[in-house]
């Protein structure tokens, strides 16, 4: 029995009834998702209407973040879920339904230049969000970076290939988090979502996306949500493109009176957070593996490391360690049996 279920279906009962535009008693609560946390959603139906239940275990999850962006964020005309009820202590949340058409299934040749220029239109609207709201957030700082980069060491390198570094090689990546982490703390600091991509974007149309799952936001760098969404861990698109995009958001934040950099610099810091948001989340789908059980995201795995060997030659200093990947971490990643031949191929290829 989900007695955690039980207890959530049992609050709705005495919620939803409060809510406008609930009538009668019929209603159905279906499994929407779960996501990379021990968050669960689903969604509470009725006749006329639809709402979104949140079960996050209060021992697990903390649901004060998410409120306190949320409201945040709406006050910026962000489109983001109206929290209609909340029970911290239970931690059951009832939220507004943004749809179930993620911006990943919308995705094409033909409509990315369009979704692409409403999700960065919200972005600007983000990375604005009153800065009343900066002394609330986590800082994005180098302790933080610094944890975040060392998940590909632990649970990627030494926790799924099994590789045992050598003092060489343990130095490398020591010099190689320094060099990510010093350029993501020279750029301009806004607020930062910090899972700004395909899978947290609700497609909406003739509409602005619907923004979800914001509840680790921080305070840092300008493009670090920007990265998020143009160098996907789900999709990717041609570097051209990218870069024509990364330009044009440029060319946006100026327009506003953003202080940001030429647009060579402005390059390079988009590239090297890349590196660090993909060693990141290289680590994250590693342990969803081995500590979760959740073998999925190993498929997204090629694909993320492609973009670190696109990312790391922008800087002369980490040419080296661009080698490294191709000479030890892929033949490994090869032989751990893993990943077929077709899929290491495919985003892997010299």
């Amino acid at each position: 029995m989900d007695q955690r279920f039980e207890q959530l279906k049992g609050w709705l009962t005495a919620v939803l009834p409060q809510q406008p535009g609930f009538s009668g008693d019929e209603w159905q609560l279906e499994p929407v998702s779960g996501d990379a946390s021990f968050r669960r959603y689903f969604r509470a139906v009725t006749p006329e209407q639809s709402w979104i239940a949140v079960d996050a275990p209060p021992e697990k999850e903390d649901s004060r973040p998410f409120i306190a962006v949320a409201e945040a964020l709406a006050q910026h005309a962000v489109a983001v879920p109206e929290i209609h009820a909340s029970d911290l202590e239970q931690g059951f949340m009832l939220l507004s339904d943004l749809g179930d058409e993620l911006y990943l299934g919308r995705l094409n040749g033909a409509s990315v230049d369009q979704l692409y220029a409403e999700a960065l239109q919200s972005l600007l609207l983000i990375q604005a969000c009153p800065g009343l709201l900066q002394g609330e957030l986590p800082q994005y700082d180098e302790p933080l970076l610094k944890r975040e980069v060392e998940l590909f060491r632990e649970w990627f390198l030494q926790g799924l290939l099994q590789l045992t570094l050598s003092p060489r090689e343990q130095q490398q990546l020591d010099h190689l988090f320094a060099v990510l982490i010093a350029a993501a703390l020279e750029q301009p600091r806004v607020f930062v979502h910090r899972d700004y991509h395909s899978r947290n974007l609700m497609y909406r149309p003739d509409d602005a996306p619907g923004v979800i799952d914001f509840q680790d936001a921080v305070y840092g760098p300008v493009t670090y949500d920007l990265v998020s969404l143009l160098r996907d861990c789900y999709i990717a698109w041609p570097a051209e493109q990218v870069y024509g995009w990364v330009e044009a958001f440029r060319l946006s934040l100026l327009a506003q009176g953003q202080p940001v950099a030429d647009s060579q610099q402005f390059k390079r810091w988009f590239d090297l957070m890349g590196a660090q948001r993909h060693l990141k989340a290289i680590g994250i789908f590693a342990r969803l593996k081995l500590r979760d059980d959740k073998q999925g995201y190993l498929s997204d795995i090629p694909r993320t490391l492609h973009y670190l060997l696109l990312e790391l030659p922008v800087d002369q200093q980490l040419r080296d360690v661009n080698d490294w990947l191709q000479n030890r971490v892929i033949p490994a990643m090869a032989d751990s049996g893993y990943w077929s031949d077709v899929e290491l191929k495919q985003w892997l290829a010299r």
